[in-house]
């Protein structure tokens, strides 16, 4: 498949982005990205790649908290 069908495949969508960080996960609700429909494989431009990061480690106070449940796969 050549670049130009890769991207035709691509929309811009709000995603939740998340990461663990110390041990801590960290998510990221309506982040810009361009997402791949068949595989859902998601792009972020190089500002929103700066700007999550920013929102990461400036560690302001959250909009809300979640708790969620903790599986191990072993």
């Amino acid at each position: 498949m050549n670049d130009y069908q890769w991207n035709e495949r691509l929309v811009e969508q709000k995603v939740t982005y998340t990461l663990e960080v110390e041990g801590k996960l960290i998510v990221v609700e309506n982040v810009p990205a361009r997402v791949n429909v068949e595989t859902g494989e998601q792009l972020f431009a190089p500002q929103t790649v700066e700007r999550l990061q920013k929102l990461v480690w400036e560690q302001k106070k959250p909009k809300r908290l979640l708790q969620v449940p903790v599986y191990e796969y072993a």
